[in-house]
């Protein structure tokens, strides 16, 4: 007899196991160190930029913003898997026990990251504001009220294939998430706060009206686990080798142009290869863009003098640390080790181009304090750059490739 609760313990279950053990692998060594420091900076020079704002800084509006983007995105993590399309499709009727509990551990998860957002901010809401800190649990109790909301409206909205309801459903659901808890922190009147709830309760029963006599589109929420997996995995993969983890490439064929001048030569062959997979494959060159351009905010806006240089070094070191998972790209592809290319290339070809990449970071960073008129600076977080670059690539990075 098919058991709905015994499903989801051993879903569940294992998917947590799944992501236990790689959080192992991500939380470990050097990286727990980095991060520390970084919370820490980032923790001294908040406190320092609080004690900046004056009482007409609008603080309301800002943290509306924010937790309105936390509290709008509430996928329902379901814990599906590709065969359900076929086993459990005909059990549909008899799994609303299973995506009930779906849904509450998906609150409980959000929930959390919802308290730790508000934890972050109230701070700077109780500096400019005569409440103080005494609103924290009513306005995180509300809060968390309207996260249900959004998990309701957003499970509701998987009876749906067309990609523009989507698309509009956060929409309307963010600005009116940002409506309700701008009138939240400002403590408006009951009465507005109800009207606003109302409106939120009617947009959900039109929703639970239309889809009453609608079948869960399967397709998409196995797609969409699936999905969400397989960035938790990209990010496992860059600690420790994945099986799991499906390979995705796109073309880009508009960054041919960073290739194109590599000589078509024996010794070059790697240079391509690697060259190819870091612009084309998986997520090493969001991963870039992304550590470079936050690292280059942190650096213009939250950090001075020889912060600076220290900030870059630790970008530069979060940076190198998660592209040396390159080297083992395509280790599963038995015709890369029948090329006619001697080892030694292979390495030269790793080194540089991993060079090059940081290289170009340890400019950018350096621009972005030239930009701030520290020329010295400038020049020193350059200098220390490349010189930890190299000690990086040609001592760190080799030993661990060996190992």
């Amino acid at each position: 007899m098919f058991d709905e609760k015994k499903l989801w313990r051993d879903r569940a279950g294992g998917r947590m196991k799944d992501i236990g053990r790689y959080l192992r692998y991500i939380f470990n060594g050097h990286l727990v160190i980095v991060l520390l420091f970084l919370i820490g900076t980032g923790a001294f020079y908040y406190q320092k930029w609080l004690e900046t704002l004056s009482t007409a800084f609008p603080a309301e509006i800002i943290l509306a913003v924010i937790m309105g983007f936390f509290i709008t995105y509430s996928p329902v993590y379901n814990f599906l898997l590709e065969a359900d399309n076929v086993f459990l499709l005909p059990l549909e009727e008899k799994l609303k026990g299973y995506f009930i509990r779906s849904g509450v551990a998906s609150f409980v998860f959000q929930g959390y990251i919802l308290l730790m957002v508000l934890a972050v901010l109230m701070p700077m809401y109780a500096h400019v504001s005569e409440s103080g800190f005494h609103s924290f649990i009513p306005f995180l109790s509300v809060l968390l009220i309207a996260k249900v909301w959004n998990l309701a409206v957003s499970w509701k909205i998987h009876y749906y294939v067309e990609v523009s309801v989507h698309r509009w459903d956060m929409v309307v659901r963010y600005f009116l998430n940002v409506a309700f808890s701008y009138l939240l922190f400002k403590q408006a009147n009951l009465v507005i706060l109800l009207v606003m709830a109302f409106i939120m309760g009617f947009y959900y029963y039109s929703f639970l009206v239309r889809t009453r006599k609608m079948g869960l589109k399967w397709d998409q929420l196995i797609n969409q686990e699936e999905k969400r997996m397989a960035s938790f995995y990209r990010l496992a993969n860059m600690f420790t080798d994945v099986p799991k983890l499906k390979d995705t490439v796109k073309r880009r064929k508009w960054l041919d142009l960073f290739i194109s001048k590599i000589p078509f030569s024996q010794e070059k062959t790697y240079l391509f290869l690697f060259s190819r997979t870091f612009l084309r494959s998986s997520d090493y060159l969001g991963l870039f863009i992304r550590l470079t351009v936050i690292g280059a905010l942190a650096i213009y806006f939250i950090s001075f003098g020889f912060g600076q240089i220290l900030l870059g070094v630790l970008f530069l070191y979060l940076t190198g640390f998660q592209l040396l998972p390159l080297w083992n790209h395509h280790q599963n592809k038995l015709w890369i080790d029948i090329y006619p290319v001697a080892p030694k290339f292979k390495t030269a070809s790793f080194h540089f181009l991993l060079m090059v990449i940081l290289t170009v970071q340890a400019i950018i960073f350096a621009l972005f304090i030239l930009v701030k008129g520290e020329i010295m600076i400038s020049l020193l977080a350059l200098l220390a750059g490349l010189a930890f670059n190299y000690l990086f690539i040609f001592f760190y990075g080799k030993n661990r490739l060996k190992a």
